[in-house]
């Protein structure tokens, strides 16, 4: 009888010997994870109509930077970038339901085809165009650019920029609140030097000169971009202006906001 305990005891001290080892050995991973740099390749992607296309031929490129390395913040970073792709190159009321690149393109092409096809004797000469680049990088934010172009019929297309915002360590989304202390008293500062760069006195309505803020209310642009000589506010074309005045940049030297800012 005291064998078979010597034996039970043994086996039970081995397993937790090797469960605790599989623990271990998963930490270690996790931990190794979080320590490896993130790192970024372009990866560039273009289709263009088929053969029954002679001139103004539709066509579309997305060249785009890919982390990898870190994970999870690598697949959360590309995860994020492919959705605002989607939700810039697509034709009609809503973004295409594709799961990659690829499809996107087939969609784009797919969608010429059938306004061709009821229309066939439009010139149409379709674009879309997405060029992305890793624009600023530290320990603590990484901002990719996305310069965008989209013609899909109609007098002109539309360019435009946008700025994404990562936490390095999770890939994680930054809002304004993760890049400000006082979100607040930020954009009373910016409205300032917004007024004093483009002439509009204090008493005057910031639309006063001819502006298009919403509710007549100064507003942060949805692209802010961290540059090495400071934050660049940047409004892009219908943002707060008509086509004619094209898009409108503020740039904020860090030396003046930087009781504003959290990381930089």
């Amino acid at each position: 009888m005291k064998h078979y305990i010597a034996l039970f005891i043994a086996a039970f001290l081995l397993y937790g010997c090797k469960d605790e080892k599989k623990n271990t050995d998963e930490n270690e991973a996790i931990e190794n994870e979080a320590v490896k740099p993130l790192i970024f390749e372009t990866r560039y992607y273009k289709q263009t109509s088929d053969t029954d296309c002679k001139e103004n031929c539709p066509m579309v490129t997305i060249e785009v930077p890919e982390a990898a390395g870190r994970q999870p913040a690598a697949d959360s970073i590309n995860k994020r970038v492919f959705e605002v792709v989607r939700s810039i190159v697509y034709f009609g009321e809503k973004p295409y339901q594709a799961n990659s690149y690829d499809e996107i393109m087939n969609s784009f092409m797919k969608s010429y085809k059938e306004l061709k096809r009821d229309y066939p004797k439009e010139t149409l000469g379709w674009e879309g165009r997405i060029k992305g680049e890793v624009s600023y990088k530290t320990d603590s934010i990484i901002n990719i650019k996305l310069n965008n172009y989209m013609y899909t019929g109609g007098a002109h297309g539309y360019e435009g920029n946008r700025s994404l915002l990562f936490d390095p360590a999770t890939g994680h989304s930054l809002t304004h609140r993760d890049l400000f202390n006082d979100v607040k008293g930020f954009t009373d500062y910016a409205e300032k030097q917004f007024r004093k760069k483009f002439k509009i006195n204090e008493m005057q309505p910031i639309n006063g000169t001819g502006f298009l803020f919403e509710d007549e209310t100064f507003a942060l642009p949805q692209a802010m971009f961290f540059t090495k000589e400071g934050l660049l506010l940047y409004y892009n074309t219908y943002e707060i202006s008509s086509y004619a005045e094209g898009p409108k940049e503020l740039l904020l030297p860090y030396k003046d906001i930087k009781q504003y800012l959290k990381r930089m």
